[in-house]
Order: C-alpha cells, then sequence, then structure tokens
C-alpha cells in the first residue's frame, strides 16, 4: 500500500467522524456526555485514588516509626542485660544485628547497621556496615544518615530499597526510619535503619487504580448507552419529521406523519400533518390556477392567429399603398404596421412560452459556430443600433462550435444583444465567445444603467422590467429573457446575469459542446475584468 493510499485512508478515517458531528444531534449528545463524564470522571477518580494512597502512606509511616522505636526500646534492653557479662563489643555488635535482622524476618522490614558514628568513636569500636542480606546501604538515603549520624531520637524519610544485583527480590518503595544505638562498656554508638518496604501498599493501589479504571469504563458505558437510548427518544421523531418533509417537497404530498400518544412529539406530528394538509390544498389550487392560466395563454394565443392574419393582410395592403393616401392617412397606415408587428411578436413569445410550459419545445441539433451566430445577431440588430447610437463589436473572431439548435441560439443571443442596445446609453455593446474542451460561451456586455443589488436573478421572471416607467424603445413584450433562460436550459445549458449601477450589465451564456454532456466551469468569466474589486462591495 503506498503512502498516498494510507493518506487517504486516514483522511477518511477523520473525516467520518466529523461529518458524523455535523449531520447527527445525537452523535453531538452522546460524544458530549461521554466526554464530560470522562473529564468528571477523571477528576474524580484521581482525587479519590490520591486520597487513598495518601491515607494508605500516612498510615504505613506511622506504623513504621511505631515498630522502629519498639525495636529500638528492646534493642536498648537487651544490650543493658547483656552488657554486664560480654565484654566483647564485636559479639555485642553481632548479637544486636542478628537479633534485628531476624526480628525483621517476622515483621518484615530490613535492617541497616552503621558505625561506629559520633564523635565518640574509638579504636576498640568494631566499625563497618551490617545489613539484611541482599539489601544494599544505597537504601537508606544520605540525607537521613545525616540526621541520624549527628543527632538523637528517632528520623525517617521516604525511600527506595535497593537489592542487590544477584538478588531475586525487586527494589520497591519503602519507609526508611534510624535510630542510634550506644553498646555498653563504650562499644561505641551505631546508626540502626530499618526499612519498611511498602509492597502490600502498592499491591493495595493497584488493585484501587483497576478497579477505579474498570468501574469508570462500566459508568461511561452504561451513560453512553443511557443517553443514547434517552436521546433516539427525541431524535427519531424528528427523523421522521424530516423524511415526511423531504418527501412533501420531493412532491409526495400525501406522505402524512404517524400520530401515536399526546405529548409534544405528539402535538409536532400533528402540527406537521395540518401543515401538510394546508400545503397540498393551496399547491393544487395553485396548479390548477396555473395549468387554467397556462391554457387560457395557450388559447388565446391560438385564436388570436386567425384575425391577427386577417388584419395584417389588410395592414399590408394600407401600408403599401399609404403614398396615395394624406398625410395623416399615411401616417396612420404606418403605425398600423409598427402596431401589428409589435403584436405579431407578442404574440409569438406568448406561443413560445406556451409550448414550454406544455413541454412541448424540442431541438433540432446541429454543429453551430457561436461566432457566425453573433455576427449574423450584430448584422440584423445594426439599424436598432444605429438608431439608439450605440455600435455592437465582436472581440473575437475564431470559430467556437458546439451542438445547438442554431434557430434557438440565435434567439438567445438576439435576445441579449437586443437589451443591451436598449439599455447600453450610447456606450457600445462587447460579445466575447470563447470554448473550453467540453464548455462554450459567450457573453454580452453594456456599459449603461446596470442593475441594481438582486436583479440579476430577478431579470428573468416573466414580464420583469428594472425600470417600467423608462421609455420602450425596442417594444418588448419582458418575455425574451423568460424565453432565452429556458431555450439555454432546452440545451442543458445556463443563463447567467451580472449588474452593477452605473457599470452596466453582463449575460453570459455557456452551452455544452456535446448535447447530453454536462456544463463544465465557463470559459468566460461573469464578473467583467474592467471592473475593480472595490466596486462589488
Amino acid at each position: 500500500m503506498g503512502l498516498r493510499q494510507i493518506a487517504g485512508h486516514a483522511r477518511e478515517l477523520l473525516t467520518r467522524p466529523v461529518s458524523l458531528w455535523r449531520r447527527s444531534v445525537q452523535f453531538r449528545v452522546v460524544t458530549s456526555v461521554l466526554v464530560l463524564s470522562a473529564v468528571v470522571t477523571s477528576i474524580v477518580g484521581l482525587q479519590l485514588l490520591n486520597q487513598i494512597t495518601n491515607g494508605l502512606v500516612q498510615n504505613r509511616v506511622k506504623a513504621a516509626v511505631a515498630e522502629a522505636n519498639t525495636e529500638s526500646a528492646v534493642a536498648d534492653e537487651r544490650l543493658r542485660q547483656a552488657g554486664a557479662s560480654d565484654f566483647d563489643p564485636a559479639a555485642q555488635l553481632r548479637q544486636l544485628v542478628s537479633s534485628l535482622v531476624d526480628r525483621g524476618k517476622v515483621r518484615g522490614f530490613d535492617v541497616v547497621v552503621v558505625g561506629p558514628v559520633g564523635p565518640g568513636s574509638g579504636a576498640g569500636q568494631v566499625a563497618g556496615v551490617r545489613t539484611s542480606p541482599e539489601v544494599s546501604l544505597a537504601s537508606v538515603p544520605k540525607r537521613l544518615r545525616t540526621v541520624v549520624e549527628r543527632s538523637e531520637g528517632t528520623s525517617w524519610t521516604y525511600t527506595r530499597i535497593d537489592y542487590l544485583a544477584d538478588s531475586a527480590r525487586e527494589d520497591v518503595p519503602g519507609v526508611a526510619v534510624g535510630d542510634q544505638v550506644v553498646l555498653p562498656s563504650d562499644g561505641g554508638t551505631y546508626a540502626v535503619y530499618l526499612l519498611f518496604p511498602m509492597t502490600e501498599e502498592l499491591a493495595t493501589v493497584s488493585l484501587l487504580r483497576s478497579a477505579l479504571l474498570t468501574a469508570g469504563v462500566l459508568l461511561l458505558l452504561l451513560l453512553a448507552a443511557l443517553t443514547w437510548l434517552v436521546t433516539r427518544q427525541v431524535v427519531a421523531p424528528i427523523r421522521m419529521v424530516r423524511r415526511v418533509a423531504e418527501r412533501i417537497s420531493s412532491g409526495r404530498l400525501e406522505e402524512r406523519m404517524s400520530v401515536k400518544g399526546v405529548d409534544d412529539i405528539a402535538r409536532l406530528s400533528t402540527s406537521v400533518n395540518h401543515m401538510a394538509d394546508a400545503l397540498q390544498k393551496q399547491i393544487r389550487q395553485l396548479e390548477e390556477l396555473s395549468r387554467v392560466q397556462r391554457r387560457f395563454v395557450s388559447d388565446v394565443s391560438h385564436e388570436l392567429r386567425t384575425p391577427l392574419t386577417t388584419v395584417r393582410m389588410a395592414g399590408d395592403i394600407l401600408h403599401d399603398e399609404r403614398e396615395n393616401f394624406e398625410p395623416v392617412a399615411a401616417r396612420a397606415a404606418e403605425l398600423l404596421q409598427a402596431e401589428l408587428n409589435r403584436f405579431e411578436g407578442m404574440l409569438a413569445d406568448l406561443l413560445e412560452i406556451s409550448r414550454f410550459d406544455a413541454g412541448a419545445a424540442g431541438l433540432e441539433v446541429d454543429d453551430v459556430n457561436l461566432t457566425e451566430v453573433a455576427r449574423s445577431v450584430i448584422a440584423s440588430t445594426e439599424p436598432l443600433a444605429a438608431k439608439r447610437g450605440v455600435q455592437v463589436r465582436l472581440l473575437d473572431d475564431g470559430p467556437v462550435m458546439a451542438e445547438a439548435d442554431v434557430r434557438r441560439v440565435e434567439r438567445i443571443v438576439r435576445n441579449l444583444v437586443t437589451n443591451a442596445i436598449d439599455h447600453a446609453e450610447a456606450g457600445d455593446v462587447e460579445i466575447r465567445v470563447a470554448a473550453a474542451e467540453s464548455t462554450a460561451a459567450l457573453s454580452v456586455r453594456d456599459h449603461g444603467v446596470g442593475l441594481a443589488p438582486g436583479e440579476s436573478a430577478m431579470v428573468f421572471n416573466r414580464f420583469w422590467r428594472s425600470d417600467p416607467a423608462r421609455a420602450r424603445t425596442t417594444g418588448g413584450t419582458g418575455l425574451g429573457l423568460a424565453i432565452a433562460l429556458e431555450d439555454a436550459r432546452l440545451h442543458g445549458g445556463k443563463l447567467q446575469a451580472w449588474g452593477l449601477l452605473g457599470k452596466g450589465a453582463l449575460f453570459r451564456l455557456t452551452l455544452p459542446r456535446k448535447i447530453g454532456d454536462r456544463v463544465g466551469r465557463s470559459p468566460l468569466p461573469l464578473v467583467p475584468e474592467d471592473v475593480k474589486a472595490g466596486d462589488q462591495s
């Protein structure tokens, strides 16, 4: 397995809990309870373990000091009794050490005898160190030896009892208690150290630590199970509400919550059901109203074509004969022709919208050069641009090929260019075309009034106008951009708008180069490059 695969697995292991934390309330609650409980349990357990350990150690120290005082008293008594008959200091010292070692084996302590010590040391005294078998002098800390050798009385300290390397016994913590013993007949003063191992205390603390750890783990598992059960009772109905809401939003309006009991969850389920009933009723009413409206528009549009054809024939005759009319009648014939043209365009837009609503719109796919489409639109809109004092420029000359319906694409571009001329206010209109590997794009930019914040999403609404009071120059119906958007979607593409007040507007058409492919990133920017970043705020 390579490093890349290992990194991928590690990333997946780290991402999965984070994703679960974000998506699941139950997981967050259980995890939070576990973490907080673990912290509290650890603090309480450590405090309890510390107190018990300190109690065991203090009791061991008290017992060790008492035991050492007892042994010192017994040793003094035996030395006094032996002093009248035995004048050999070496024999007395051997007897002392042997007695302490034998009692240590029974009472559970080790012995270290050092001496002679103090200012009264003489030539007749026996010098050296005597210990219990396998015990090292290093078991007695130097600071304790210094205190015992310089002063009388019992002294103690914590230590670690060291055993010789060839010994089978392991070093253990313990308590070292020291005192001075004086041999009779000027046998000298010796420092006697009793070492009390804390083996039993260590075993007790280890057992206690294991018991606390086991109890803590079991407590955490129990808390996790209880928290999971409690949160499940709350989260499960919420998840059911979410699933029902998702089904309703996907169009399954008949979905309802099952109501059990009279608690808060049951009342929530009842409220969701009432809301779903109201939504279903209103949606059906809106669907019926929309269907009636679409049918009305379609029927009216079709019914108007016959009388319009008749009126058009009469209007064409009058328009052709206008030179033989009086000036007023000739002007009326011209106005009639213009309004008939506008009415025909409006009727054509209504019919096209009705086709989109009925799902009857289709594509006649062919290889289309977007650059040639742009040139054709520029030529057809040249009279309108000249009338408005606007120059329409194509900034890219290279061919940009895509599979598309040339009639619909040309209608999209014509709507965009006409709209740009209408709003350019004597500025230039710029058209750009570009292509990527799987995507083709065309943008139309004007430098006119622009769009207010939020209007870039509304500009494709039917019959919407940014400024209803502004004079119409192209006689638009308010359906051009809506039809252009539907044409773009029919190709599987996107039509987007950008605008800024005083900076103009830009419309970008993005199409797949092959019908059915997914639209990738557009090769043209939506925000013009000449717009500074500060102007976007």
